[in-house]
C-alpha cells in the first residue's frame, strides 16, 4: 500500500447544473419540548454547509462526495430570502436535549425552526442498538414537516475515546491509529466504512475529523484522538478521512479550530489560554484545517480557546478567530461553534448564541437552552444587534449543506427515493476495513519489528477485567492459546516483569514500561488486539510508526 502523501487537489471543481428539486415531508412529533439544558459535558461537533459567497463545486447529478453544489447554495438562498423571523432564527440553532424523550425533542425542533440536533450517549436508552438508533434518527428527521429543508441529525462519534453510541456502531480507533499507520488508502476505506455505518443509523453529519496537533501526554482533552504531533502527518489523515466521509454524503467536520491539542487545560471545564496568537497558529497548526478545506470539508467547527489580547473570550464569540478562519484558511463552509453548554463559556442565557452569530459562527451547537438561544437572536435582530445580513449568510451555509444531503438521499432515518442506489459510493467491507488499520497502525516502542520468538501460548495480566476478557478472547481467535504460566506473558498498559507490554491510550503511557517488547494500538477494540495477537504469533510484522514524539529507542519499522 502506498505512503501517505499531501494531495494538492481541490475536490470541489466549477459546473453549470440542473435545476435542484427537493420534497422534504414527515410528521412532526406531538410530546411537549420544553426546556433543553444539557446536564452532561458534550464533547465537539458541527454542521455542514454550502457557500453563500460561491464556492465551486460539482454537477447535482454527480455522485455524493463532490459536495455542496452552486445549485444547492442558491436554492438554499432563496428557501432563506422566504424564512420567517422566527425560522432565520432557528436555523442557525443545533438542539442538545436531555434523556431519551425523542418525541419531545422533534417538537422543539419543529416548533422553534431549528438547524437539527446532536444525539448523545445520555440520549439513547441503555444498550441500544443500531435499530434503535435508527428510530431515533427518524422521528428527529420527521420535525422537517413540509419546511423545504431537512433535519441535520449529528453525532460526535469520532471513534477511540469519543464514541457515543457504544455498541450500536462499529467499535472505531482514535485518530492516532491511523497517523501511526501512514497510508492514506486505509484511512479513507477505514473512514468510509464508519460513515457508512452512520449513515446507516439515519445520521446526516458527523463531527469528526480532529485536526488539531498535539503535544502528547500533557494534552488532557486531545491527545490519542488527533492523528500525531506532525502537521504533515496529521494534514494527510485528515484528507483522507473528509474524502471518506464526503464520498458516502455524511458530512464531517475538522476541528478544533484555531488548534486544542497544544493546550493542558480542558475546555469542557474551564477556558483553556493559548501562549500562542493566531499568528503563531496560522503556520503548522493551521496546516491539517487548510488540507481540510482543500479536501472540501463542508463544515469546520471552532473551539473554546482564549488567545493573547482576548484571554476570556472563547475563540467560537471572537471575531478575529472567524476572520482567520475565512482569510488565512481558506473555509467557505459552515463554521460551527463548539458545544456552547460547555465550561469553557460563561455569558448569559441566550447571549452565548448571539454572540457566536455575531462574530462569525453560522451554526450555534448545544446551547444550554435553545428556547434562550432562540429568543436572544430574535432580540437582537429586532434591535439591530445582529444584522439581517449577518444572519442569513449563516442560515445560507446551513441550508445548502442540509439541501446537498437531501439531494443525494441523507435525509435522517432512511434514505430518500432510493438515491442510495445512484449516488452513494461503492462501500466497502468494514471488518476488511477495520482489519488493515489496526494491522497497519501496530507500533513497535521496544522490541523488533517482527516478535522475535513467535509463540503460540501466552499469559496475560494487567488492564481491568473487561480489557483482559476482550484480548483473551482476540488472541484465542487468532489462534493463540492464553493460559497461565505460559511462557510469554503480556501485561496490558503496564505490568512489572512481563515480556510484552500492550498499549492502548497512547504511547507516552507505556514508553517507560522497561518490558523488552512494547507495542501500542492506540485503543482496546477487538481489531486492536487481533494484530497484537498476529504479532506475537509471527503472522504480522509491525509497520506502524508512533505519530508522538517517544522517548524510547523504537525502531523504524514503517514500511516494512
Amino acid at each position: 500500500m502506498g505512503r501517505m502523501r499531501i494531495p494538492s487537489r481541490v475536490l470541489h471543481t466549477g459546473a453549470a447544473v440542473s435545476a435542484l428539486a427537493l420534497l422534504v415531508t414527515g410528521c412532526s412529533a406531538g410530546a411537549d419540548g420544553g426546556d433543553e439544558e444539557a446536564t452532561a459535558a458534550a464533547a465537539s461537533a458541527a454542521v455542514p454547509a454550502g457557500d453563500p459567497g460561491g464556492h465551486a463545486t460539482a454537477e447535482a447529478d454527480a455522485p455524493a462526495g463532490d459536495g455542496v453544489t452552486d445549485d444547492d447554495v442558491e436554492a438554499a438562498r432563496k428557501i432563506v430570502a422566504d424564512m420567517s423571523d422566527e425560522e432565520l432564527t432557528g436555523s442557525v440553532v443545533m438542539l442538545t436535549y436531555n434523556g431519551t424523550d425523542v418525541d419531545a425533542a422533534a417538537q422543539v425542533i419543529e416548533e422553534r425552526h431549528l438547524a437539527g440536533a446532536i444525539v448523545m450517549g445520555y440520549n439513547l436508552d441503555e444498550g441500544a442498538d443500531a435499530d434503535a438508533v435508527g428510530d431515533v434518527t427518524t422521528t428527529l428527521a420527521a420535525a422537517a414537516g413540509e419546511r423545504g429543508w431537512p433535519v441535520a441529525i449529528g453525532v460526535d462519534q469520532e471513534g477511540g475515546p469519543v464514541a457515543r453510541l457504544d455498541q450500536a456502531a462499529l467499535d472505531f480507533p482514535p485518530l492516532m491509529a491511523a497517523g501511526a499507520a501512514e497510508d492514506e488508502d486505509v484511512t479513507r476505506d477505514a473512514i468510509r466504512a464508519q460513515a457508512q455505518d452512520l449513515r446507516d443509523m439515519g445520521f446526516t453529519l458527523n463531527f469528526s475529523p480532529v485536526a488539531d496537533l498535539t503535544i502528547g501526554a500533557d494534552d488532557p482533552v486531545i491527545n490519542v484522538r488527533s492523528p500525531g504531533d506532525d502537521p504533515e502527518r496529521v494534514s494527510a489523515v485528515v484528507d483522507a478521512a473528509v474524502d471518506g466521509f464526503t464520498s458516502t454524503g455524511l458530512a464531517s467536520s475538522a476541528k478544533h479550530f484555531p488548534g486544542h491539542g497544544h493546550l493542558t487545560t480542558d475546555s469542557h471545564e474551564e477556558l483553556p489560554v493559548s501562549d500562542e496568537s493566531l499568528d503563531d497558529l496560522s503556520g503548522d497548526s493551521y496546516e491539517p484545517f487548510r488540507t481540510a478545506t482543500e479536501a472540501g470539508v463542508p463544515m469546520m467547527l471552532v473551539g473554546h480557546i482564549g488567545l493573547p489580547g482576548a484571554e476570556d473570550v472563547p475563540a467560537t464569540l471572537n471575531a478575529d478567530v472567524y476572520e482567520s478562519l475565512r482569510e488565512d484558511v481558506g473555509f467557505e463552509g459552515v463554521a460551527v461553534t463548539d458545544a456552547l453548554n460547555m465550561g469553557a463559556v460563561s455569558e448569559e442565557p441566550g447571549q452565548e448564541t448571539v454572540k457566536a452569530i455575531q462574530a462569525g459562527a453560522d451554526l450555534a451547537l448545544m446551547p444550554p437552552d435553545s428556547g434562550d438561544a432562540v429568543a436572544a437572536l430574535g432580540e437582537a435582530l429586532d434591535s439591530g444587534d445582529l444584522e439581517r445580513e449577518r444572519l442569513e449568510e449563516a442560515a445560507t451555509r446551513v441550508v445548502a449543506m442540509q439541501l446537498w444531503q437531501a439531494r443525494v438521499g441523507v435525509v435522517g432515518g432512511e434514505s430518500a427515493d432510493g438515491a442510495d442506489a445512484d449516488t452513494r459510493e461503492a462501500g466497502v467491507d468494514a471488518d476488511e476495513a477495520l482489519t488493515a488499520l489496526a494491522d497497519d497502525s501496530l507500533t513497535v516502542l521496544a522490541g523488533e519489528c517482527a516478535f522475535e520468538d513467535p509463540t503460540d501460548s501466552i499469559a496475560v495480566s494487567g488492564g481491568s477485567d473487561d480489557a483482559r476478557a476482550a484480548f483473551t478472547e482476540a488472541a484465542e481467535a487468532a489462534g493463540l492459546t492464553v493460559e497461565e504460566g505460559a511462557d510469554v506473558t503480556v501485561g496490558l498498559g503496564a505490568g512489572a516483569g512481563v515480556d510484552v507490554v500492550v498499549g492502548t491510550s497512547g504511547p507516552w503511557n507505556v514508553e517507560d514500561s522497561g518490558a523488552d517488547t512494547i507495542v501500542e494500538v492506540y485503543d482496546g477494540n477487538p481489531a486492536s488486539f487481533t494484530a497484537v495477537a498476529k504479532y506475537l504469533s509471527g503472522d504480522l510484522d509491525a509497520t506502524g510508526r508512533a505519530p508522538v514524539e517517544v522517548s524510547s529507542d523504537a525502531p523504524d519499522c514503517a514500511g516494512g
